[in-house]
């Protein structure tokens, strides 16, 4: 079981049977919720790194939901602040005593902290996310975000990490986001490493259709022919439910239904949309839910009209469910799906875009002839992605700087 709190003082690691130290390794986190997909890579590394010879500390602000049954160590780490700006510099201040302190062998990173050894860059580029979100906002919006001072601190707090002679490894989970890093840090090429998250092929596969869909679509009174556009994600803003709206209201996807899954405090604010654009009957608020697989089984196709996102999970869960995929060329998901049938790539806020792509693949999951293949080549798209494979490249990087930098 993990430690609750680890000692915030460096102790002698167990020697392995080689008759050295164990390899110290911390993962970085600020607040670690299991369910986020971030924290659910986390976990897949700890699960992969649990059978080898590394001593793992995760180092988190907060926890939430439980540890898993594993031989790594929680450290807590949360010094008072008050305020966001004050709440990540001070996580980051406390990150690097430790690190000062020479407590570990290999630092990685989910955060924006200058000298780590390794940062995985889950959550994108902020610069871009930026630029994009600009793209959404009234100028007096896009004002207040440039003199934010939580972005401007986590913008110079991003600069100082790339730029920072420690900086040994950067784990980017898809070509958008290498691409992005090499073309803004051009020194930074020869330390970026593509590394795709991995997607459990065992509990999202070609089977959910047979399992859940005749038994969700009756539950919830809908029909066997009913066309279903299924969205699985919290932050309704960023990931496109505005123009997934508008694209429902207009003629293409008249006989569509649209379910939303996640939570979002402004869920208000999108409903009084739907009423406002005459399509609150066919949009079903699902909240929040534990377990997707039944919606992946009963649903007809998967739109994801995200406006910036590096990787996805659900994009990922989807198309191996055999799900059809809509989403936006600001999305690393669209690198899956480029050249093949079982997906429609388009401008993240071009509901008329959304529209038509939506209705072609809605055309074809609907075709009893096609559906087959479309479902196989959706299945396809992932199939190389299996945690195992993910854990195998994640321990080869590992090994790589490791091998560097282990001091006994």
């Amino acid at each position: 079981m993990a430690d609750s709190v680890a000692p915030l003082s460096p102790s002698p690691s167990p020697a392995s049977g080689r008759g050295e130290q164990r390899i110290r390794l911390a993962i970085v986190r600020s607040r670690y919720n299991p369910f986020g997909g971030a924290e659910r890579f986390v976990e897949r590394t700890l699960a992969a790194l649990d059978e080898h010879d590394i001593d793992v500390t995760l180092v988190a602000r907060k926890w939430a939901g439980q540890p898993a049954q594993s031989a790594w160590h929680l450290l807590r780490c949360d010094p008072f602040h008050i305020g966001r700006v004050w709440r990540d510099w001070g996580f980051a201040r406390a990150v690097q005593r430790l690190i000062g302190a020479g407590r570990f062998d290999l630092v990685q990173s989910h955060e924006r902290i200058a000298g780590c050894d390794l940062f995985r860059a889950g959550d994108g580029v902020h610069a871009s996310w930026l630029q994009l979100r600009a793209r959404t906002l009234s100028p007096l919006s896009r004002w207040a975000q440039r003199v934010s001072p939580w972005h401007r601190y986590t913008l110079a707090a991003e600069d100082a990490m790339f730029r920072s002679p420690r900086l040994r490894a950067v784990i980017c989970n898809s070509r958008m986001v290498r691409d992005d890093l090499a073309a803004r840090y051009p020194a930074l090429q020869s330390r970026l490493h593509l590394l795709y998250n991995g997607v459990d092929l065992t509990r999202f596969n070609l089977q959910l259709r047979d399992q859940h869909r005749a038994a969700l679509r009756e539950r919830l009174g809908v029909s066997e022919a009913q066309p279903v556009i299924l969205y699985v994600g919290s932050g309704f803003e960023r990931k496109g439910v505005a123009p997934l709206l508008q694209a429902l209201a207009r003629a293409e996807l008249a006989g569509a239904e649209l379910w939303l899954i996640g939570k979002d405090k402004a869920q208000p604010r999108f409903e009084r949309l739907a009423q406002r654009l005459g399509v609150a009957g066919r949009v079903r608020f699902l909240g929040a839910q534990q377990d997707v697989t039944p919606y992946l089984g009963a649903a007809d196709v998967f739109a994801l009209p995200t406006l910036y996102d590096p990787l996805p999970n659900a994009a990922l869960e989807a198309l191996a469910s055999g799900l059809p995929l809509l989403t936006s060329s600001s999305c690393g998901a669209a690198e899956l799906i480029a050249g093949r049938d079982c997906g429609v790539v388009c401008d993240a806020l071009d509901a008329g875009a959304i529209a038509s792509g939506l209705a072609h693949l809605l055309a074809a999951a609907t075709d009893a002839q096609a559906l087959p293949a479309l479902r196989a080549d959706a299945h396809a798209a992932v199939s190389a992605l299996s945690l195992p494979a993910m854990a195998a490249a994640q321990l080869a990087l590992y090994r790589a700087l490791l091998g560097t930098v282990h001091r006994n």
